[in-house]
C-alpha cells in the first residue's frame, strides 16, 4: 500500500495576545503608537530617505520597552506566547535562551507596502496587529523551497495548504502570529483607506 507523509514542516503560530496574558488595551498601543510616529523625527526622516509609505520604528527607536510602560507590559506577554511557540518547536537551546532582540512600530497608510524579506540575525519572528481595518492587507509567507522548484508545474487553484507556493493570513486586531526568523515574508499593497497598525518584533537566541 503506497504511503504519502509530509516532512520538514514549516511552523506558524497565530493566537489572540489575551490567550496568555494580560496585554495593553488596543486603543492605549494604538494611541502610544501614534502619538510616538508624529514625534519621532529621526524614523519620519529614515522613511523619507527609503522611500517608506507610512512610519516605522525600525530604525530610529531600540527602547520602545523600556521607554514606554505600554510596551513593557505588551513585552510580557510576547514573552509567553514566543515560549510556547518555542516549545512546540522542539528547539535545545542547552544554556541559552530565547529573549527578545528588538521591537518597532509599522504604521501602513493607504498605498503602503512592505516587500518580501526575511529577519537575518534572529530566531523567532513576528507581528502583533493593533489596527487591521476590513479589507486591508495580509501578511503573506512564501514557500522555503519556492527557488528550488525550477520546472515544476503551478498549483491547482484549490491546493491544501501544505502545498501552496504562497500563504496569505488575514490576522484580527488583537492577534499575534509568530514564525521562524528565516522564513520569507511581505505585506501587500494597503487599498484601503484607514491605516495598518502593528508592532513587530525578533528574538534571538543567546
Amino acid at each position: 500500500m503506497p504511503q504519502i507523509k509530509s516532512f520538514f514542516a514549516t511552523r506558524v503560530y497565530r493566537a489572540h495576545l489575551c490567550e496568555i496574558g494580560s496585554p495593553p488595551p488596543a486603543s492605549e498601543l494604538e494611541a502610544a503608537c501614534m502619538s510616538i510616529a508624529e514625534d519621532d523625527e529621526a524614523g519620519q526622516e529614515w522613511c523619507e530617505e527609503n522611500g517608506y509609505v507610512g512610519y516605522t520604528s525600525y530604525a530610529s527607536l531600540e527602547d520602545l520597552a523600556w521607554r514606554f510602560p505600554t510596551f513593557k507590559d505588551l513585552v510580557k506577554v510576547l514573552d509567553k506566547h514566543v515560549t510556547a511557540f518555542v516549545k512546540d518547536l522542539q528547539f535545545d537551546l542547552g544554556k541559552k535562551k530565547i529573549k527578545l532582540d528588538s521591537l518597532w512600530i509599522n504604521i501602513l497608510p493607504t498605498g503602503g507596502i512592505h516587500p518580501s524579506h526575511l529577519h537575518p540575525h534572529s530566531v523567532i519572528s513576528g507581528t502583533t496587529y493593533v489596527t487591521m481595518p476590513k479589507g486591508t492587507s495580509a501578511i503573506k509567507f512564501e514557500d522555503p523551497r519556492l527557488a528550488m522548484m525550477m520546472a515544476a508545474p503551478l498549483r491547482k487553484a484549490h491546493t491544501r495548504d501544505e502545498l501552496r507556493n504562497f500563504i496569505y493570513l488575514t490576522p484580527e486586531d488583537g492577534e499575534v502570529l509568530l514564525w521562524e526568523s528565516w522564513l520569507r515574508h511581505e505585506v501587500p499593497l494597503n487599498l484601503t483607506d484607514e491605516e495598518r497598525i502593528s508592532i513587530s518584533f525578533n528574538y534571538s537566541w543567546n
